[in-house]
Protein backbone atom coordinates (compact mmCIF):
# COMPACT_ATOMS: atom_id res chain seq x y z
CA UNK A 1 0.00 0.00 0.00
CA UNK A 2 1.65 3.17 -1.32
CA UNK A 3 -1.12 6.05 -0.60
CA UNK A 4 -2.23 7.57 2.04
CA UNK A 5 -5.61 6.33 1.54
CA UNK A 6 -7.68 3.49 3.17
CA UNK A 7 -8.58 1.00 0.28
CA UNK A 8 -11.46 -1.23 -0.37
CA UNK A 9 -8.91 -4.50 0.52
CA UNK A 10 -10.12 -6.74 3.46
CA UNK A 11 -8.45 -7.26 6.77
CA UNK A 12 -8.60 -10.83 7.41
CA UNK A 13 -9.65 -12.37 10.39
CA UNK A 14 -5.65 -13.25 11.07
CA UNK A 15 -5.11 -9.21 11.40
CA UNK A 16 -7.93 -9.07 13.79
CA UNK A 17 -6.40 -11.61 15.93
CA UNK A 18 -2.55 -10.13 15.89
CA UNK A 19 -3.98 -7.06 17.00
CA UNK A 20 -4.22 -5.49 20.74
CA UNK A 21 -8.10 -5.69 19.34
CA UNK A 22 -7.86 -9.32 18.85
CA UNK A 23 -7.09 -10.45 21.83
CA UNK A 24 -10.44 -11.26 23.85
CA UNK A 25 -12.53 -12.42 20.75
CA UNK A 26 -13.70 -15.31 19.37
CA UNK A 27 -13.12 -15.91 15.68
CA UNK A 28 -16.55 -15.44 14.63
CA UNK A 29 -16.30 -11.69 16.62
CA UNK A 30 -12.77 -11.15 14.88
CA UNK A 31 -14.55 -12.06 11.58
CA UNK A 32 -17.13 -9.21 12.33
CA UNK A 33 -14.97 -6.73 12.90
CA UNK A 34 -12.92 -7.35 9.93
CA UNK A 35 -15.55 -6.94 8.22
CA UNK A 36 -16.14 -3.00 9.18
CA UNK A 37 -12.14 -2.32 9.03
CA UNK A 38 -10.11 -1.14 5.80
CA UNK A 39 -6.44 -1.48 5.38
CA UNK A 40 -4.42 1.57 4.63
CA UNK A 41 -1.08 2.31 4.07
CA UNK A 42 0.73 5.47 4.25
CA UNK A 43 4.34 6.88 2.87
CA UNK A 44 7.33 8.07 4.58
CA UNK A 45 7.26 11.24 6.59
CA UNK A 46 3.74 12.14 5.97
CA UNK A 47 0.67 12.31 8.71
CA UNK A 48 -1.62 10.20 9.18
CA UNK A 49 -3.07 12.68 11.78
CA UNK A 50 -2.40 16.14 12.10
CA UNK A 51 -2.06 18.55 15.38
CA UNK A 52 -5.16 20.16 15.98
CA UNK A 53 -7.16 18.35 13.48
CA UNK A 54 -10.23 16.10 14.34
CA UNK A 55 -10.36 12.50 13.13
CA UNK A 56 -12.90 9.43 14.54
CA UNK A 57 -10.59 6.76 13.69
CA UNK A 58 -8.86 4.39 15.63
CA UNK A 59 -6.15 3.20 13.57
CA UNK A 60 -3.75 -0.45 14.33
CA UNK A 61 -0.30 0.21 13.25
CA UNK A 62 0.84 -3.31 11.69
CA UNK A 63 3.71 -2.40 9.50
CA UNK A 64 6.90 -0.04 10.15
CA UNK A 65 6.63 3.23 12.43
CA UNK A 66 5.20 6.61 13.38
CA UNK A 67 6.54 9.01 15.36
CA UNK A 68 4.22 11.09 17.36
CA UNK A 69 5.13 14.88 17.12
CA UNK A 70 3.65 18.36 18.00
CA UNK A 71 4.56 21.85 17.44
CA UNK A 72 7.03 24.10 19.55
CA UNK A 73 6.27 27.66 19.79
CA UNK A 74 8.64 28.34 17.32
CA UNK A 75 6.67 26.37 14.70
CA UNK A 76 9.30 23.50 14.58
CA UNK A 77 8.18 19.79 14.94
CA UNK A 78 9.41 17.98 18.20
CA UNK A 79 9.51 14.20 18.40
CA UNK A 80 7.65 13.08 21.57
CA UNK A 81 7.32 9.31 21.27
CA UNK A 82 7.94 6.75 18.41
CA UNK A 83 4.50 3.71 17.84
CA UNK A 84 5.97 0.70 16.70
CA UNK A 85 3.92 -2.53 14.77
CA UNK A 86 1.20 -3.75 17.08
CA UNK A 87 0.32 -0.31 18.36
CA UNK A 88 -3.03 1.41 18.41
CA UNK A 89 -3.34 5.08 17.31
CA UNK A 90 -5.95 7.54 17.50
CA UNK A 91 -7.78 5.74 20.17
CA UNK A 92 -8.47 9.37 22.21
CA UNK A 93 -10.36 11.30 19.03
CA UNK A 94 -12.02 7.90 18.15
CA UNK A 95 -13.59 7.89 21.43
CA UNK A 96 -14.92 11.82 22.19
CA UNK A 97 -14.07 13.21 18.64
CA UNK A 98 -12.19 16.24 20.47
CA UNK A 99 -9.11 17.67 18.27
CA UNK A 100 -6.03 15.84 18.12
CA UNK A 101 -3.48 16.99 20.90
CA UNK A 102 -0.03 15.90 18.81
CA UNK A 103 0.62 14.72 14.87
CA UNK A 104 1.15 11.24 13.93
CA UNK A 105 4.31 11.05 10.86
CA UNK A 106 5.46 7.70 9.46
CA UNK A 107 8.62 7.37 9.62
CA UNK A 108 9.36 4.78 6.71
CA UNK A 109 6.12 3.31 4.75
CA UNK A 110 3.80 2.09 6.89
CA UNK A 111 0.37 -0.30 7.20
CA UNK A 112 -2.53 0.08 9.06
CA UNK A 113 -5.58 -0.70 9.93
CA UNK A 114 -8.41 1.23 10.06
CA UNK A 115 -11.82 1.45 12.09
CA UNK A 116 -14.23 4.35 11.90
CA UNK A 117 -16.32 5.49 14.90
CA UNK A 118 -19.66 4.82 12.55
CA UNK A 119 -19.25 1.57 11.22
CA UNK A 120 -17.81 0.15 15.10
CA UNK A 121 -20.56 1.14 16.15
CA UNK A 122 -23.19 -0.27 13.67
CA UNK A 123 -21.92 -3.47 15.57
CA UNK A 124 -23.39 -2.30 18.57
CA UNK A 125 -27.14 -4.04 17.81
CA UNK A 126 -25.41 -7.15 16.09
CA UNK A 127 -22.64 -8.35 18.82
CA UNK A 128 -22.77 -6.06 21.92
CA UNK A 129 -20.20 -8.04 23.28
CA UNK A 130 -17.66 -7.79 20.53
CA UNK A 131 -17.84 -3.66 21.06
CA UNK A 132 -17.03 -4.06 24.90
CA UNK A 133 -14.38 -6.20 24.59
CA UNK A 134 -12.84 -3.42 21.97
CA UNK A 135 -13.13 -0.98 24.12
CA UNK A 136 -11.63 -2.71 27.23
CA UNK A 137 -8.39 -3.08 24.72
CA UNK A 138 -9.00 1.10 24.00
CA UNK A 139 -9.25 1.34 27.75
CA UNK A 140 -6.18 -0.94 28.26
CA UNK A 141 -4.11 1.07 25.71
CA UNK A 142 -4.88 4.67 27.24
CA UNK A 143 -4.22 3.38 30.93
CA UNK A 144 -0.75 2.08 29.60
CA UNK A 145 -0.11 5.30 28.00
CA UNK A 146 -0.92 7.38 31.36
CA UNK A 147 0.78 4.75 33.71
CA UNK A 148 3.79 5.39 31.40
CA UNK A 149 3.28 9.39 31.44
CA UNK A 150 3.01 8.99 35.01
CA UNK A 151 6.36 7.52 35.48
CA UNK A 152 8.11 10.36 32.95
CA UNK A 153 6.71 12.85 35.40
CA UNK A 154 7.71 11.38 38.59
CA UNK A 155 11.22 10.77 36.93
CA UNK A 156 11.23 13.99 35.48
CA UNK A 157 10.23 15.73 39.03
CA UNK A 158 12.65 13.67 40.56
CA UNK A 159 15.44 15.20 38.19
CA UNK A 160 14.61 18.59 38.82
CA UNK A 161 14.59 18.15 42.51
CA UNK A 162 17.40 16.05 42.74
CA UNK A 163 15.52 14.04 44.85
CA UNK A 164 16.09 10.41 46.62
CA UNK A 165 19.82 10.30 45.55
CA UNK A 166 18.78 9.16 41.74
CA UNK A 167 20.30 11.36 39.58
Amino acid sequence: MNDNTCSDLSVSTDAIKASPLGDELSDAQCDLLASVMTACGIRDRDFLIEEGHKDDSLHILTKGNMEVVTQTGAGDLVGLQVLRAGDILGELGFLDGVEHSAGLRAMGNCELLRLDRDSFESLLQKDPDLVYKVMRAIVRTVHRILRNMNTQQVELTNYIAKQNGRY
